[in-house]
């Protein structure tokens, strides 16, 4: 297994990046061989210790979630050194035992997107597939789980998120639908393919979701609006914040894990085959792999 030197990158809302005692050290504005990031990346610094945050759809909300330039997102990140990548998100609750303004921590994923979005590093003359059982670094989510504990009681560890097109939300036969075959926890639009991404740039990949209502399956509760996520959301930024700064202090300073040569045996295609200009692309991701 591979080691590597911890490095946090944060993708969420603007709320995140604005958190009281963080100390902005600068803006990175990254331009990657997959186009223009969601915005600048920020880098700051809490306690001494640095952490880069990006918004995923823009300062000031301007990208739909079939917009957001995942691969952009997540190259940048990489090219900053991050390791870890926290997304925070909001989420529809599918199960009664959640409630609005609680934390989930999600293991599993359900891809229900449509195509829309560019999912991966690899094609133009190169194949890879990876592994992607656990789409949610085990340890990173453990973590998470800590720094959140911290804060508040009401955080559900484990439960599988399915990851909608949008931008509409559910219709109600979609919502009963997921809830009697997948039986999930959440239900969002874009922790896909923003996971798939980091897994095959090699990143750790965990998430702090937060919850804000019950998509439109709930018989004694209003049908979700835009009005009642913002509320929630509201309410949850500062919460949010602080779990962030307690991740930060809790992440050990060297991590061991298979995700951090995810691509070593994933690779199919020959390097003297792979176009050059592929190559250049790819070189911050997989040039070991491919000289």
């Amino acid at each position: 297994m591979a080691q590597v030197k911890v490095q946090l990158g944060v993708i969420g809302g603007s709320g995140v990046y604005q958190m009281a005692g963080v100390e902005k050290v600068k803006e990175h504005t990254i331009p990657t061989p997959f186009g223009e990031p969601s915005d600048a990346i920020i880098e700051g610094k809490i306690n001494g210790r640095t952490v880069y945050f990006l918004p995923r759809h823009g300062r000031g909300h301007r990208w739909l979630p079939s917009e957001v330039n995942y691969r952009a997102n997540i190259y940048a990140l990489k090219s900053l050194g991050v390791t870890h990548v926290l997304a925070v998100s909001a989420v529809g609750i599918m199960q009664d035992h959640i409630k609005p303004g609680d934390l989930v921590l999600p293991d599993q994923l359900y891809d229900r997107t449509k195509g829309l979005r560019p999912s991966t590093f690899f094609g133009g003359g190169i194949v890879g597939h990876v592994e992607f059982a656990d789409p949610f670094c085990p340890d990173f989510r453990g973590w998470i789980e800590a720094a959140a504990r911290k804060v508040t009681p009401e955080v559900h560890s484990g439960g599988t998120y399915v990851c909608i097109e949008g931008p509409q939300f559910s219709t109600r036969a979609e919502s009963h639908h997921y809830r009697a075959t997948l039986q999930p926890a959440v239900i969002g639009m874009t922790a896909l393919p923003e996971a798939k991404l980091a897994r095959e740039a090699e990143m750790a990949y965990g998430m702090l979701a937060l919850a804000t209502d019950y998509d439109c399956w709930h018989e004694h509760e209003a049908d979700v609006t835009v009005g009642t996520v913002i509320a929630v959301l509201k309410a949850n930024t500062e919460k949010a914040n602080r779990v962030i700064k307690e991740v930060l202090a809790g992440l050990p300073a060297q991590h061991e894990s298979r995700i951090f040569e995810a691509a070593k045996h994933a690779i199919m295609t020959a390097p003297e085959m792979v176009p050059e200009q592929k190559k250049k692309d790819l070189a911050l991701l997989y040039g070991t792999y491919l000289s």
